[in-house]
């Protein structure tokens, strides 16, 4: 089942525990954003200007298994997603600390997505 929410004008459509994985949304690229300090997060980027993004739909990858690096995670996603730990989605995130930004490939965003949600 799922549910579509509407955030400055733009529609997306959620799924319960899972985000959905066209590599395409309204407009806006999937992607791994590298932070200096916050770390890293993925999702729908908006509103890019100097170190400053808006992310839809952002999931911060607090540790992943399965791919060395933000480039490789960009590329193939995780091979080993039992051992993630990528917790909750946020609708909406402003980022001010941003390094890297790495469009993602359909088979990274997917297996993002398939991650189960971590909780402690």
């Amino acid at each position: 089942m799922s549910k579509t929410i509407t955030i400055s004008d733009k529609s997306f459509e959620l799924i319960k525990d899972q985000l959905e994985t066209p590599t395409n949304k309204e407009g806006l690229e999937y992607c791994i954003i590298r932070c200096d300090r916050a770390g890293v997060f993925a999702g729908y980027v908006d509103e890019e200007k100097g170190q400053e993004c808006v992310v839809y739909e952002a999931r911060r990858l607090w540790y992943w298994n399965g791919a060395a690096s933000t480039s490789q995670l960009a590329v193939d996603g995780v091979n080993k997603p039992d051992d993630c730990k990528f917790p909750v989605a946020l609708k909406k995130i402003k980022l001010k600390d941003v390094i890297e930004i790495t469009p993602t490939t359909s088979k990274a965003q997917k297996s993002i997505a398939n991650v189960k949600t971590w909780e402690v």
